[in-house]
This record gives C-alpha cells, structure tokens and sequence, in this order.
C-alpha cells in the first residue's frame, strides 16, 4: 500500500504530463502537469475520448489508429517517441512529445502516454529561426554592400587608371607638340630672318636675282608656317565639336583632277601624279571641303615622303555600293611597328628624319573621313612605300 501511495505520489508530482486510457480510447486519468497543460479539471475529460485533446487532423483519425493496432497488433506510437500537438481546453495548440506505453493491468489493457511540453524548446527554435533569416538577411545585404563597395571601387581604380592613361598620352602628346612646334616653327623662321637679311644686302646691290631668290625662301617658308597653323586651327575644331558636315552632289572626277592640276606645282623634280578614274558614274554625295582638304594632306605626304623621278598614284572608283579614293606612293614607307600609332595626333615615324611636318595630318584625314561616315585604311611597308584608301559607302 505505501507503495502504490509512493507511485500515486510521484505521479501527481511529475513535471511531465501522464495520461492513461482504456482500450476504446477513453481518458481513464491525467495528473495536475497533464491537466495543467491542457486547461481542464479532471471531470471535464474523465471518460471522455482521448481525442478532445487533439486537433485535427489526428482527432478525426485517432478511433481508426487504434481499431487497426488492436487488430493487426502494427504500432505506430506505442513504444515510439513523436512530436504532436495537443488541443488546449480554449482552442490553443502547444507542441509536445508524446510516448506511448501498452500496460496489462487486471486482465484489461491500459495505455499511458507520457506528454513532455516543447512549447519553450519550439519557442526558442523559432527564435532561433526567426534570428538566422535575420543574419542571414543581414549577411546579405552586407555582401551585396560589399560587392557594391567591391564594383565601385574596381570602377574607380578603371577610371584612375583610365585617367593616368589619358593624362600619360597627353603629356606625350605635349611633349611631341613641343618637339613638333620648336622644331617646325625655328626651322622656317629662322630661314625667313636669314633671308629677309640677305635681301637687305641683295638690294644695296640690286641683285634682284638673289632678291627673287630668297623672296621665294619666305614665301615657301610662311606657306610652310600657315599650314602648321591650319592644322592647329583645324584640329582645334575637331576637338571642340565645330566642323560641320556639309553633303552634296559632286563630281569626283572633275575635283580630282583640280588637286592634282594644283599639286603638281609643288611637286618635286620629275615627280609626276597620274590620275586615273574607274567606275560608270563619278557623281559622289560628299563634303567637298573636307574631302579636299583630307586629299591634299594624302598627296602632300606623298610628295613629301617620295624622293624625285617618281610616280604618285591618285585613283578614284564609284561603284553601286561604295567610293573609294586612293592615293599611293613609292615613298620611305612606315616602318611595321609604328603604323599603331600612325592615326595619333603629332606623331611621326622615326624615319621621317628632317622632313617637316606636324604629325597631325592623318589624325585631322581620319576624323574628317568618320565625320563622313567614311573610314580610313593604310598598307605600308619601310622603303616600300605607302597605299592610303579613303572608303565611304554610298547612300
């Protein structure tokens, strides 16, 4: 007897929940912790169905469950901890394991289910949980702070890079014009101070042959000077957005042969320009203005880089798709590893020696041609001389 008061005792005492019902499923007893957890008075629930304590849908399915264990003896709780939830008295659901054991007790089965509340533990899963999507959310943004940070900082060193690049090229550019202008502009002045010197000393003795002479000196030399200036005043306009497009109909072969009639005054001894036309048609829509200044500079280069007793070639063709002007020589050549920088403003190859020149040329050809829609193409080879194509396509 003291026994069975020790075990009543330890039952009433425990901290888990301890529920016993009949084989039918009927509540037989609950202790305080059970009764505690689910909101009841023990005459509330005694004799009741042991599925008022649970929600759907294990309330709807529990007479089933135990129909087929007392028939086919398969256990699917009995003797196998799970997690359920329970069905408080005011309709609340609260987690807890529940452990069933199968108990013979005066020639009658009983079963006792052992409740353990989990509600404090899924509590603090879930704010654990709740505190992981928060890291991790935190975490994310962060990353993606830092690779924004990353990509903001890679685009800044792109552009400081970018920056010292341009700020190299245009320390190399100001130091070519300066090489450019103190040679070209000393050169030619220097020749024109000296002449108009000598023409002081020619006239006291009227020798007007040596007066023409040097007469022409100047004049060639400040031809030479007013060019250099052009080039300035061209590419000025270039940079700054200003040179206008001005398209209309021409014929290219009649504009070809009044260069050529001007350039041949200024070409060397025995240099000869040969112009030859191909095509059914020679009406071009063009700028007249920028395409003749972008031919003169060509066929200027070709006198100029060309040695005397030599052929300059000057071709046009008008197809139906494209115009094409050529202007080829037999001239010094660009050496291979120069023509990169053949297109680059006050750059001249090395083997270009004391033949003036400002090294803007083809830079001012080449924007004007793209100003047209045009492009420019080179082939050259040292001591080979040089083909220069100027490409559009036709309208």
């Amino acid at each position: 007897m003291d026994k069975l008061k020790l075990l009543y005792a330890i039952i009433d005492s425990a901290i888990d929940g301890i529920i016993t019902i009949d084989y039918r499923g009927h509540i037989e007893s609950m202790n305080p912790a059970a009764l505690k957890l689910f909101g009841y008075e023990e005459d509330e629930v005694k004799g009741k169905n042991i599925s008022v304590l649970m929600p759907e849908p294990d309330k709807s399915r529990h007479d089933s469950y135990m129909q087929r264990y007392q028939s086919t003896g398969e256990k699917r709780i009995i003797g196998i901890g799970r997690e359920v939830l329970g069905l408080r008295k005011d309709h609340t659901t609260f987690p807890f394991r529940l452990a069933v054991s199968e108990v013979e007790y005066e020639n009658r089965k009983i079963y006792t289910g052992f409740i353990h509340d989990l509600s404090k533990e899924k509590a603090a899963e879930e704010s654990l949980r709740k505190y992981t999507e928060q890291l991790e959310e935190t975490i994310k943004d962060r990353t993606q702070d830092l690779r924004h940070l990353i990509t903001e900082l890679e685009k800044a060193r792109d552009e400081a890079s970018q920056s010292l690049h341009k700020e190299k090229e245009l320390n190399q550019l100001k130091t070519r014009f300066v090489s450019m202008a103190s040679h070209e502009f000393r050169t030619p002045l220097s020749s024109v101070q000296l002449s108009a010197s000598l023409i002081d000393k020619y006239v006291k003795k009227a020798d007007m042959d040596s007066v023409l002479k040097h007469t022409s000196k100047i004049k060639s030399n400040v031809g030479q000077l007013t060019g250099i200036l052009n080039d300035f005043l061209s590419l000025e306009k270039l940079e700054a957005g200003k040179t206008e497009v001005k398209f209309q109909t021409f014929d290219i072969v009649k504009f070809s042969e009044t260069i050529i009639e001007e350039m041949q005054l200024i070409a060397k001894q025995n240099q000869n320009i040969v112009y030859q036309h191909t095509g059914d048609t020679s009406e071009v829509y063009l700028d007249p203005a920028l395409l003749r200044n972008s031919a003169i500079n060509l066929v200027s280069n070709a006198i100029k880089y060309s040695g005397e007793n030599t052929f300059i070639e000057f071709n046009t063709e008008v197809s139906e798709t494209e115009v094409c002007i050529t202007v080829k020589d037999n001239g010094i050549g660009i050496p291979e590893e120069e023509q990169k920088n053949l297109f680059e403003p006050f750059f001249r190859a090395h083997n270009t020696g004391n033949i003036p020149g400002t090294g803007l040329g083809l830079n001012i050809v080449k924007r004007y041609i793209a100003l047209m829609g045009g492009k420019v193409i080179c082939h050259s080879a040292q001591n080979q001389g040089t083909t220069i194509a100027l490409i559009f396509k036709k309208p």
